[in-house]
């Protein structure tokens, strides 16, 4: 299962193949990691993967406190960080000027992954909650957008992961 945070990271995962398990946030800014965190917790045999920018993350920082607390195995957050608040205008976010987000995590008791190199074995195959901070250039790039019906999103998530039952509730 795949949360995406507000804005660009819910438009990479629909550019590299939407799917029924693919949760964008639309207009939900700072609730990506709190989202992804209830679904490990509901779903502890399921891997749960929470992809979000730099000012997501910032707006919903106690949630790394939160995480860190539960300690859910099948967590992972990945931080796509370009220093910019991209929905509002391209403004700095506090990691240009120094914030560590990765820093903050590991003082949260997530295990900080920094070899992107592993980054795919620990999402995959290791004991979680993991945490990555992936810094990228900040840039305009074409725009592949998820489905904005809220209705929508929430029946086919539940139904991609529920089958039958979904229907049946």
């Amino acid at each position: 299962m795949v949360v995406a945070g507000l804005g660009s990271t819910a438009w990479d995962i629909t550019a590299a193949g939407d799917s029924p398990l693919n949760f964008p946030m639309w207009g939900a800014m700072g609730q990506a990691a709190m989202m992804g965190l209830g679904l490990a917790l509901a779903q502890p045999k399921r891997r749960v993967l929470v992809i979000t920018g730099d000012g997501e993350m910032l707006m919903g920082l106690g949630s790394l406190a939160t995480i860190g607390v539960q300690q859910p195995a099948n967590l992972a957050v990945v931080v796509i960080d370009n220093e910019r608040y991209g929905e509002t205008g391209m403004q700095t976010t506090h990691t240009a000027h120094g914030i560590d987000l990765a820093g903050v995590a590991r003082s949260c008791k997530l295990n900080v992954v920094d070899d992107f190199k592993q980054l795919g074995k620990a999402i995959h195959t290791q004991r979680g909650p993991h945490f990555a901070v992936v810094k990228v250039d900040a840039e305009k790039i074409p725009l592949v957008l998820p489905p904005r019906e809220g209705t929508l999103l929430k029946a086919r998530f539940r139904r991609a992961l529920l089958g039958a039952k979904a229907d049946a509730e």
